[in-house]
């Protein structure tokens, strides 16, 4: 009987997405595979003990300050050019500490949700220092070349289009899995709507939308003008979810506490229960991130997409939009009007659930699981030197 199989699965707390991604994995396989042990790691937190924490926050900040010239970077790296070459090329870890993780963890695969997590294996494993197989999950429904490594064994991605990307990158098609990106278990699941607005103090009778900004609570900060607007003269349910952002959700509170609205409102910070709160809802108002709009297709909930960060968000939102499962508003009175339309047109609610049915991919966490527990038998390894590729058997 050999080894028992162990997957290390390598993270990054950049946004919400990756660890979501990770949990999602972790849970998947205590349900369906209990006989192999998964153990995730921060990659930023081991690679930077000491820097991560910094490194998280100047990140956030300049993604919410300077969107543009983070869309610019994005953009202009997006292919495979002298560019994203530069880039590739600054080595952001101790070769060391990820060796001794490897060693500390002793995995029979390792799957990174974080592209730094990926080019880190991809360094180790090209440079000979291991031959442990490596699967990549992309959190996004789009391409980008920091992805793309050659140490990596194989993709799984969310849809067919991010598959024909990799193709472009000169990815071999063995490698890629199309399989959705992975969501946790509680998403999946069907709920009663009457029995949970009950639950959580709210009306049966009334619209309900959900007001998410990710992990990080990176929605727009001044939601008065649209309490208050003319457009939406019936009465409407907000639920507002701030995440880890304790200042957003404090004004939120002062300014709802000002709006004198004849909606009803709730604020909250991070919570477990997300499921719950979009099982409950009519509309979500959300940035489009990969986690969150792969969770909302999940419980085909119609989706109303505000201020996509420029990058894998505005292409989150393309997909979506081409699909007809969201309508994208570019600004204040775009959402204002956007929400008084969708709340108020039944036709288009159902339209938004049943395009969201229609591409939404629940049944593909077994696949994942199997395409990520099969890659170190379907590929073997082949040393030219110091160089390291994969055959496919």
């Amino acid at each position: 009987m050999g080894a028992k199989e162990k997957i290390l699965i390598l993270t990054g707390s950049l946004g919400d997405g990756h660890n979501q991604a990770a949990k999602a994995i972790m849970e998947g396989m205590r349900v369906y595979r209990p006989d192999v042990e998964v153990r995730i790691v921060d990659y930023l937190a081991w690679a930077h003990p000491h820097l991560h924490g910094v490194g998280t926050f100047c990140y956030m900040q300049w993604v919410k300050s300077l969107p543009a010239v983070y869309g610019f970077l994005y953009r202009r790296t997006r292919q495979d050019n002298a560019l994203s070459q530069l880039f590739k090329k600054i080595k952001s870890f101790n070769t060391d500490r990820m060796l001794a993780l490897l060693e500390q963890e002793a995995p029979t695969e390792v799957v990174c949700t974080f592209p730094g997590a990926a080019a880190a294996m991809s360094y180790l494993k090209i440079n000979g220092y291991t031959t442990v197989p490596t699967v990549t999950v992309i959190t996004d429904y789009t391409d980008h070349s920091y992805w793309v490594h050659p140490g990596t064994d194989r993709y799984l991605v969310g849809a067919e289009h991010v598959k024909k990307a990799l193709l472009r990158h000169r990815v071999p098609e063995a490698r890629i899995v199309v399989t959705g990106i992975p969501i946790r278990m509680p998403f999946l699941q069907a709920y009663d709507r009457d029995a949970l607005r009950e639950k959580y103090g709210l009306a049966c009778d009334l619209p309900t939308v959900l007001v998410m900004g990710g992990g990080h609570g990176l929605i727009g900060k001044s939601f008065k003008s649209v309490l208050q607007a003319r457009e939406l003269a019936e009465p409407v349910q907000f639920v507002f979810v701030c995440g880890r952002n304790e200042k957003l959700k404090a004004q939120l509170e002062a300014e709802i506490a000002e709006a004198r609205t004849h909606h009803r409102l709730m604020v909250t910070g991070f919570v477990d229960h997300v499921h719950e709160l979009m099982a409950l809802s009519d509309l979500i108002v959300t940035k489009p991130g990969g986690l969150t709009v792969s969770e909302a297709l999940a419980q085909e909930l119609p989706m109303l997409l505000y201020k996509p960060i420029p990058g894998q968000e505005q292409g989150n939102a393309a997909y979506l939009e081409a699909y007809g499962a969201a309508i994208q508003v570019k600004n204040t009175a775009g959402l204002r009007r956007g929400l008084s339309e969708v709340v108020a047109d039944q036709s288009m609610l159902q339209s938004l659930r049943e395009n969201a049915r229609r591409i939404r991919r629940e049944a593909d966490m077994r696949q994942a699981l199997d395409a990520i527990l099969a890659t170190r038998h379907h590929f073997i390894p082949v040393h030219d030197g110091r160089l390291l590729s994969y055959a496919n058997v």
